[in-house]
């Protein structure tokens, strides 16, 4: 079954480039993850939402997320409400809406 995960982040100013340029090219390609998008949801404000293979694959992959997030980490804002620097979520699919 296909497994998300949502990470949310706020970029300190004038760091987007450095903080899209960790995530091109492969940078982000770790095994498992079937696809990925960054979208821009406001000013200085994305969201990373990424596809897996299935609930293991996302857990084995955490080692390798942890690292390219230290790569960019000086990068990001404190989200603040004791939240760190990402807000993530993930789980598995319950309802498909488009088929």
């Amino acid at each position: 079954m296909a497994t998300f995960n949502v990470v949310r982040f706020r970029i300190k100013p004038g760091r987007e480039e450095e903080f899209l340029a960790a995530h091109r090219d492969g940078k982000a390609g770790w095994p498992g993850l079937v696809e990925g998008h960054m979208i821009r949801t406001g000013e200085r404000s994305y969201c990373l939402i990424g596809r897996w293979q299935d609930a293991d694959a996302i857990k084995a992959a955490r080692p390798q997320m942890i690292a390219t997030l230290d790569s960019f980490r000086d990068t990001l804002e404190e989200l603040g409400e004791g939240r760190g620097v990402t807000d993530a979520v993930s789980g598995e699919t319950v309802v498909d809406l488009v088929r």
